[in-house]
This record gives structure tokens, C-alpha cells and sequence, in this order.
């Protein structure tokens, strides 16, 4: 097996590198055509929360030029640079750790076990996984934590006969669209639900259909692509002359991989795991890497080496995270997110209850290109929408709805979003190429979700 499967690659790196520069620099050009503005913001339960109609022009003056340039760096240093620091050394943790497991065989021992007992039914398989990715992300909100996985599912992809991009299919961007067609996503749904006053995760039943619509989408557009490109390996075509790994490796890295699983589905329950989850998970990999490596026939010294090898591998990632956190920067220091906000829910102001609801998706849908958290979001725009809701006879429910289907699909889209670059960068597939691959995709969700809101606004939601 290649070892640069959990390596950023060198042309999706730099490729990346150019998108996200444009879009720094454009948006700092940009800070300077909108004047500043800011609401004001109350604590609630430690978070801050805007107030609505506090919003008032502040006439800041103009951020000097050079903080274009220094926006990526002072991600560190500003609010939210927790969530920053936190990305970054659950790279660094899990490139070393997928390193060690590849080398000691661990990897290909679980990929051909699985394509052991799918091998006659590999279409199912892709259906299964697709389903796994897209339900973790709708049901408990996994989105940033399937990165490990990602390597993986393009090792798989690639011996059952297809390519990278099947891989990411079936694995970034399955979760990422199941994180917006949500259920029970406490990130979007039960953040935004109590910010509305609604009982938590209620009105799940339009939103399972919707989901279940989402997924039938995608699978077909996996299975489509797939059959395209499909090279009909025979069995034997599989690959499965590797090193198996010691019975002490397996055992430790099924115990490790069993505790992130388990923390993973217990997090809707318990909040210390929503807080602490995305560390525990790259705490429970450098026990996988580290612990399997150590109990393998490599050499100490050996297993450290390559782990630290696996970890700077993953550095060229840290950039893009800089860089694309550094647009949202940008754009939040120089108060001209607050000014477009105020505008836009103005503009919304005594139109239909259809207008006005699709004004919230669309609004969504562009703030997401600055903020990709969606929690973040809902903190922002949620207590603004609800009188404007109100005052249009639109229920808060349809209101969450719009927001929710505006904030996810197009993470899978946007080059703002660092997580989908370093994903990119994993399986050497260029943003380019990408967006080639995804555009069709993307406005047929978008045309969707249009739907899926008229629907709502018909039935009473």
C-alpha cells in the first residue's frame, strides 16, 4: 500500500493555495465597499448571542491593507481560536497515527476484510457506507471527525475498482451532506432549536423524509460515477499480498477504534463528550497509532519515526486551515458581516411568507461561504429571523428548516471550508477538479431544498 494516501499531496496542496489566496484578497478588498456596522451581543449560557434591532453603523475605520496578509495568522490569536488550534493538532495527531497503522498492515488488514465479505455485492457496500457517513452526520453531527476515515475509503474505493473521488464521495461528502440534511444534528438543529424556543429535535419526521430523499440523491450520483469508471476487478485483482499485522496490534487498535465509536454515539447524550469530542477522537487515534506500533515487530525508535513522518505530512493542511479561517476573519473584524446581515434581513421586510423564508436559505447558503460553523451561525442569525419569522405568519420550525439547509450541502462545496480542502489534498484530487465533479450536484440540492421549503410553507411546518 502507498504511503501517500494520508499525505497532502503536492498539486491539490498548491492548487488550494491559489483558490484560498484570490479569496483572501478579494475579501479584503471587499471590507472596504461596506461600511462597518455591529449589533450588540448578550451572553447566553456562556455564548455570545446577537440582539435584534440593536444593529447601528460604527464608521470603523477601514482595516489597514497588510491585515489581508496577516488575517491567517491571527486566527490563533482571535475568538474562536480554540476550534483553530484544536483542527490543526488533530491532523497532526491523526496523520501520524494513519501512518504508523498503514505501515504495520493494520489498514490493509481492515480493507480486505471488508472487501472479503462484499465482494460479490460491491454496489451494496458503497450503499452501506454512503448510508454510515450521511446518518453520523444528520443524527450526532460528525463531520470534522470522519477525516481519519477518508484515506481509508479511497484505499477501498480504489481496490474495489473505482477511483478517489468515489472514495471522498462516499465518505467527506456523505457526511457533510447528511450533516445538512439533518435529524437530530445537535450542532445545527438543537442549537438552532433553542435559540427558537422549540422542544429540542422536534418536527424530526419531515426531516427524516427529507433525509432519506438527500440519500437516494446521492447514492444514485455515487453509483452513476462508479459504474462509469468501473474497472471490474476480479478477485484476484484485489491485492491482498500484505504483512498481516499481530494479533496484540489488531486486538489494541479494535479496542481503541471500539472507544471512538462508542464516544461518537453517546455525544447527543452527553454534553461533556459534544464539547470534547473532536479530542477525545484524536486522543483515542495516538493511542491506535502509537499503542498498535508498539506492539508490533517494529523497533521503538522505528514507530516514533514514522509517526512523527505520518505528522509532518499532514503540516501542508495547517496552511489551508490558516487561510481559510482567515476569510472569515476578514470579514467579521472589519464589521461587515453584522452590516450585510442588518441589510439583508431589511430587504426581507414585506415580502411573502415565501420570499422571506427563501431570503433566509439564500442568506444562509452565502453566510456559510464566510462561516462554516454552524452552530456559529445559528448564534448569529436564529434571534434575528425569529420576529422577522413571526411578523410573516412563518413558522420558527420552516425558519430552523431553511437554515439548516442552507448551512451544510454547500460545506461540501465552498474552498472556504478548510475541512473539505484537507480532505481534497488527502486523495490528491484538485479543488478543480471538484467543483467540475460536484456543480450539477450541488444546484439540483439547492433546487431541492427550494422545494423541500415550499412544501413546508404549504403544509403548515
Amino acid at each position: 500500500m502507498q504511503d501517500q494516501t494520508s499525505t497532502i499531496q503536492k498539486k491539490a496542496f498548491i492548487s488550494a493555495i491559489i483558490i484560498l489566496l484570490v479569496l483572501l484578497i478579494l475579501t479584503g478588498v471587499l471590507t472596504y465597499f461596506i461600511p462597518s456596522g455591529s449589533y450588540d451581543y448578550v451572553l447566553i449560557d456562556g455564548i455570545e448571542t446577537v440582539v435584534p434591532d440593536s444593529f447601528q453603523y460604527t464608521n470603523q475605520e477601514p482595516l489597514p491593507f497588510y491585515r489581508i496578509f496577516t488575517a491567517p495568522f491571527e486566527v490563533f490569536v482571535s475568538d474562536g481560536n480554540a476550534i483553530v488550534i484544536a483542527i490543526v493538532l488533530f491532523l497532526l495527531i491523526i496523520g501520524g497515527s494513519i501512518k504508523v497503522l498503514t505501515k504495520i498492515g493494520v489498514i490493509e488488514h481492515i480493507i480486505s476484510t471488508i472487501i472479503l465479505k462484499f465482494k460479490s455485492n460491491k454496489y451494496l457496500l458503497l450503499s452501506m457506507i454512503t448510508l454510515i457517513f450521511m446518518s453520523v452526520g444528520a443524527l450526532i453531527g460528525v463531520f470534522e471527525e470522519v477525516i481519519p476515515l477518508v484515506p481509508i475509503m479511497i484505499i477501498l474505493s480504489k481496490k474495489l475498482g473505482w477511483d478517489t473521488k468515489i472514495g471522498l464521495g462516499m465518505s467527506i461528502l456523505a457526511a457533510g451532506f447528511g450533516f445538512s440534511a439533518a435529524i437530530t444534528n445537535p450542532f445545527t438543529i438543537g442549537v438552532a432549536q433553542q435559540l427558537a424556543q422549540l422542544p429540542l429535535f422536534s418536527g424530526f419526521l419531515y426531516r427524516m423524509i427529507i433525509f432519506m430523499i438527500v440519500y437516494v440523491v446521492l447514492n444514485s450520483f455515487l453509483i452513476f460515477h462508479a459504474k462509469k469508471i468501473d474497472t471490474h476487478p476480479s478477485f484476484e485483482d484485489f491485492g491482498f499480498e500484505y504483512e498481516k499485522p499481530n494479533q496484540k496490534s489488531l486486538v489494541w487498535t479494535s479496542i481503541c477504534f471500539s472507544l471512538m465509536f462508542l464516544s461518537i454515539a453517546l455525544s447527543p447524550f452527553v454534553s461533556f463528550l459534544q464539547d470534547y469530542n473532536l479530542i477525545l477522537i484524536a486522543l483515542y487515534f495516538l493511542m491506535a497509532g502509537l499503542g498498535a506500533g508498539l506492539f508490533s515487530a517494529l523497533e521503538n525508535k522505528v514507530v516514533f519515526k514514522t509517526y512523527l513522518s505520518g505528522a509532518l505530512s499532514m503540516s501542508p493542511g495547517i496552511i489551508l486551515i490558516m487561510l481559510a479561517t482567515g476569510v472569515k476573519h476578514l470579514i467579521t473584524i472589519s464589521g461587515s458581516m453584522d452590516t450585510i446581515l442588518f441589510n439583508v434581513v431589511s430587504a426581507m421586510e414585506d415580502k411573502s411568507d415565501f420570499m422571506v423564508i427563501l431570503g433566509a436559505f439564500f442568506f444562509t447558503l452565502s453566510a456559510n461561504f464566510f462561516i462554516g460553523s454552524g452552530s456559529a451561525k445559528a448564534f448569529i442569525m436564529i434571534p434575528i429571523l425569529n420576529p422577522l419569522l413571526d411578523l410573516s405568519d412563518i413558522s420558527r420550525q420552516l425558519g430552523i428548516l431553511a437554515f439548516q439547509l442552507g448551512d451544510g450541502f454547500s460545506n461540501m462545496f465552498y474552498p472556504t471550508n478548510a475541512v473539505l480542502l484537507v480532505a481534497l489534498g488527502l486523495g490528491n484530487f484538485s479543488y478543480t477538479k471538484w467543483f467540475k465533479w460536484t456543480i450539477l450536484l450541488q444546484l439540483f440540492i439547492i433546487a431541492l431544498s427550494v422545494v423541500f421549503l415550499f412544501i413546508g410553507l404549504k403544509i403548515g411546518y
